[in-house]
C-alpha cells in the first residue's frame, strides 16, 4: 500500500535523503548513466519507494 505524502512531507524526504547522498552515501537504486545530481537521485529513490525515512503523524 503506497501511502500518501503532502507536499512538504515530499519535500523533506527527499531534501533529506539528497542531503546524505551529497555526503557520500551509497545510492539505493540504480544510478542512470549522467545523473549526477543528488536532489535527481534522491526524488528518483522516491519515486520508486527505496527511501528508508518514515513520517510519523500525530492524530488528533
Amino acid at each position: 500500500m503506497e501511502e500518501e505524502y503532502s507536499k512538504y512531507e515530499r519535500a523533506r524526504i527527499i531534501g533529506a535523503r539528497a542531503l546524505q547522498l551529497a555526503h557520500g552515501a551509497p545510492p539505493l537504486v540504480k544510478v542512470p548513466e549522467g545523473l549526477v545530481n543528488p536532489i535527481d537521485l534522491a526524488e528518483l529513490e522516491f519515486k520508486e519507494g527505496a527511501i528508508p525515512i518514515t513520517i510519523l503523524r500525530e492524530e488528533n
